[in-house]
């Protein structure tokens, strides 16, 4: 091992994003020496850090992390979170009890009131806790930000629309249970309402007209831009030309009616997460807050009339 190589342990390997942060950790340099997850289905493994050692019970992958640091030899320096949302949390803790630093999947945690424990055992290690915010390292992205800021005076007129077609799967796992995942808004959603908050400023208001176990919509008013939101997991809700390609996914911000095209450019932003953090420029617990916040008030709204700036997918519906 090289005198700059961390050792990484991760924490939900057999998860969808599981082999991004994988693929992160060998790009940077770095090497994976421990995952667990309750589902052994995890060959991915193999393409990255075959040697990594593989744990299927937490209080057993735990003691192995206190192991390695007492002995002082392999002692972890980061661990990778990608397990259900609800466990974050958790997950974070035990990062942080084994001398670690955390990186940590979208979103940190479901509800705002916990962050202030977060940041109290961040104060206690001295250790810290990136959330992964790879929307805000998309140049296209960047480009906005420094465009709007450029604008300080402006208020935008934004529509979001975001359809990602799933299966009867989706409301079987943990994803489809709203105290596990936050529900669609949060799971999906937040991606979004982090990148726009991020650009567009701070929350001044928010309606909600329309909350299905499929499909969301509102409008949300930051200090620079009234946004009005579609989100759906429902493939009926794709517009024809997204059927026409046989493409499962549609995505489109309108800001000013002119359209940001954002779609590629997806594949390495974890890698340049990673990068970020190990320059020790990651985002932290306060860059994480406001989509928390944001998210929590949507899926705790009441459900208002349609009136006013509704997205215009609300009038078919």
């Amino acid at each position: 091992m090289n005198q700059n190589q961390k050792n990484f342990a991760l924490i939900g390997a057999a998860g969808y994003i599981a082999p991004r942060h994988m693929r992160a950790i060998k790009d940077t340099g770095n090497n994976l020496i421990a995952a667990l997850d309750p589902f052994d289905s995890v060959g991915v493994i193999d393409s990255y850090f075959p040697q990594a050692d593989f744990f299927i019970e937490t209080e057993r992958f735990d003691r192995h992390l206190d192991k390695l640091r007492r002995s002082g030899n392999g002692h972890v320096d980061y661990v990778s979170i990608c397990s259900p949302n609800y466990l974050h949390d958790a997950h974070i803790r035990l990062a942080l009890r084994n001398e670690a630093h955390a990186i940590c999947e979208k979103p940190l945690l479901l509800n705002p009131w916990n962050l202030e424990g977060l940041e109290e055992i961040e104060k206690e290690t001295g250790k810290k806790i990136y959330n992964i915010l790879q929307l805000r390292n998309h140049p296209t992205i960047i480009d906005l930000k420094k465009r709007i800021d450029n604008l300080p005076n402006e208020k935008h007129d934004i529509k979001l629309t975001y359809i990602t077609s799933r299966g009867n799967w989706y409301y079987y796992s943990w994803k489809g249970n709203i105290l596990k995942s936050g529900g669609m808004v949060t799971n999906i959603g937040i991606h979004f309402f982090d990148m726009l908050s991020w650009i567009f400023g701070g929350v001044e208001e928010s309606t909600v007209h329309l909350m299905d176990r499929d499909k969301a919509s509102g409008v949300l008013q930051l200090e620079k831009a009234n946004i009005s939101w579609f989100l759906s997991l429902d493939k009926n809700d794709l517009p024809a030309k997204a059927v026409e390609k046989n493409q499962p996914t549609y995505r489109s911000i309108l800001i000013d009616n002119e359209e940001i095209e954002f779609s590629g450019g997806f594949t390495d932003l974890h890698t340049v997460s990673y990068q970020e953090i190990l320059k020790g420029n990651g985002y932290g617990i306060s860059a994480a807050r406001q989509s928390i916040e944001i998210a929590h008030k949507i899926r705790n709204q009441e459900v208002s009339a349609k009136t006013g700036d509704f997205h215009p997918y609300l009038s078919s519906l």
